[in-house]
Formats: structure tokens, C-alpha cells, sequence
């Protein structure tokens, strides 16, 4: 494995919680180069040949492993566009980190868009971790655009943790999914945004099977002039159970867009949508300030305790 700097560290310890070489399968790309890679016996990393990007190949019945594909920019005026595929074989359990950290010190924008597929087999069980972060004090921006597909076998479960807390500048987040009969798709998004930062996220998860069920749930918080989207739409065409929300708070300047999309296509497609958005309630800030925090503390405390 390469050697990385003491900012390529940082940046893998803030996105993949990596402070050494992780256990399993692992790729670390680092400013559009492989830096370390390692396949286990259940688990397989290969190059595509076409474009930028991997194939993850996991056998069936592979249970309690992981595997870590994380990304990190430091080269100010940076653009990729990577293409990863995983292919989770049939009574799976596994863990998949992702994730990219941009430091941009430049003046040029760096940017990093990740195209991540997923076929789920039969009955196997993912987790699916993706964090991003953006740091630098460059006048360029940090730019993440992450896309996601995800095709879900009968009686699947996928688990996705997104967040994106600090430094990115501006995110266009597309995620698309289909569930087979008896698939069960969880998704936790946490989002801030401050400056004039702006963040768009788009959801279309459509039920095709009996049973299936879908729940995206996001919390974000507007700061200064940001913006942020929510646009989530849950199509049900079979009987089955949906429910989108979102949660946010606005602060200062900050604009925020919930866009609820309920389409049931059967009787018994039974769909949810919920969404609140306002500011930080003054009691909640009194209480804490009574107990010694100045205002900023008490503000960063509720925050915090809403994006965990």
C-alpha cells in the first residue's frame, strides 16, 4: 500500500473511521489512483476495464465481513467519475464502507461522482455505510454528486446510513431502488449545510413485490445562506408497505424543500409521508443556557443530539 500523508489520514479517519489498514477486503482510492487494495477468500476486488471503477464480487453465504472501498481528494482541481459494482451473493451478511473526503486548498473545484450498483441476492442481509466530508481553505469548491442503484432479490434487507455533516460544497444525490417480494429497504440520511452550500437529494423506490417495504427517513439542518431538497417518491406496485420522512431544522438564511411522491398502483399498497420543517424552539435553548452553556453551545448541543 502507498504511503499517505498526514491529510489523506485525516480525511480516511473522518469518512471510513480508518486509523490503520482495515480487517477483510479493502480498496482505498486516493486523487484517481488505487493506493491499496487486498480480496479475501469471500470477497473479490477486480479493476473494470471500460471505465474508472471496481467490481465487488461477495459469495454466497458470506457472513460477519466487510469490506472498505473509501475515497479521498487532496489535489485541488480534481474531477472523477467512478463506476462501482457489488454483486452480494445469496444468504449474506456483510458490512460495506464507503465514502469520500475532499481537502481542496486550491483555487479549482475537485470533484468526485460515485455511480455505486447493487444487486442483493436472496435472503442476504446488507449494511451499507457513506459518509462525506469536504475540508480545505481554498477558494474552489468541494463537489460531491453520489448515485445509487439498488436492485433488491426476494426477502432482502439493505440498511443505508448517508451522511454528509461539514465542507461540501455542493451534492447532487440521486438514489434509486426495486424490491422484490419480501425485500426490506432502511435509509438514514443526516445532513448539514452552512455558507452557501447546496444539497440536493433525490429518492425513487419503487415496491414491485408482495410485502416489500421501504423506509427513508432524512434529518438535515439549513445554516446561513444554504439550500437544501428532499424529493422522495415511493412507488408501490404490489402490496406492500412504504413511509418517507423528513425532519429538518432551519437556521439564519437557510431554505429548505421537502417534495413529498406517493404513487400506489394496488389497493393494498400502503404509503406514508411525513415532513417537518422549523427552527430550534426557544425553550430547548433556555433550558440548556440555564445550566451554563452560552447560546452557540446550547445550539450546537441540540445539533448535535438531532443529526445522531
Amino acid at each position: 500500500m502507498m504511503k499517505l500523508d498526514s491529510i489523506q489520514k485525516r480525511l480516511l479517519e473522518e469518512i471510513a473511521d480508518l486509523h490503520s489498514i482495515p480487517e477483510g477486503a479493502y480498496n482505498i482510492r486516493s486523487n484517481s489512483q488505487s493506493v491499496g487494495r487486498v480480496s479475501t477468500a469471500n470477497i473479490e476486488i477486480t479493476s473494470k476495464t471500460d471505465v474508472s471503477g471496481m467490481d465487488i464480487r461477495i459469495k454466497p453465504g458470506t457472513k460477519r465481513q466487510s469490506v472498505h472501498i473509501p475515497v479521498v481528494l487532496t489535489e485541488s482541481g480534481l474531477s472523477e467519475v467512478v463506476y462501482n459494482d457489488f454483486f452480494i451473493g445469496e444468504d449474506c451478511d456483510v458490512v460495506i464502507i464507503a465514502g469520500c473526503g475532499i481537502d481542496n486548498c486550491g483555487k479549482a473545484d475537485s470533484e468526485h461522482d460515485g455511480i455505486h450498483r447493487f444487486w442483493v441476492g436472496k435472503n442476504s442481509k446488507v449494511k451499507y455505510v457513506e459518509k462525506h466530508y469536504g475540508s480545505g481553505d481554498g477558494e474552489g469548491k468541494r463537489i460531491l454528486n453520489p448515485g445509487t442503484e439498488v436492485y433488491m432479490d426476494e426477502n432482502s434487507t439493505m440498511e443505508m446510513e448517508m451522511a454528509q455533516i461539514k465542507g461540501v460544497d455542493d451534492t447532487d444525490r440521486k438514489t434509486v431502488a426495486e424490491l422484490a417480494a419480501g425485500a426490506k429497504l432502511v435509509v438514514r440520511e443526516r445532513l448539514m449545510t452552512h455558507g452557501k452550500q447546496r444539497a440536493l437529494s433525490t429518492y425513487d423506490v419503487r415496491l414491485n413485490g408482495a410485502g416489500a417495504s421501504a423506509d427513508v427517513v432524512s434529518r438535515s439542518v439549513a445554516r446561513d445562506d444554504s439550500y437544501q431538497r428532499f424529493d422522495a417518491k415511493i412507488v408501490g406496485n404490489a402490496p406492500c408497505n412504504g413511509h418517507t420522512e423528513c425532519d429538518s431544522i432551519i437556521m439564519d438564511n437557510g431554505r429548505i424543500l421537502a417534495v413529498p411522491g406517493l404513487e400506489a398502483n394496488v389497493v393494498d399498497a400502503a404509503l406514508v409521508h411525513e415532513a417537518a420543517i422549523g427552527k430550534i424552539a426557544g425553550e430547548q435553548l433556555t433550558k440548556l443556557m440555564t445550566l451554563g452553556l452560552t447560546e452557540q453551545e446550547a445550539e450546537e448541543q441540540i445539533i448535535n443530539g438531532f443529526l445522531k
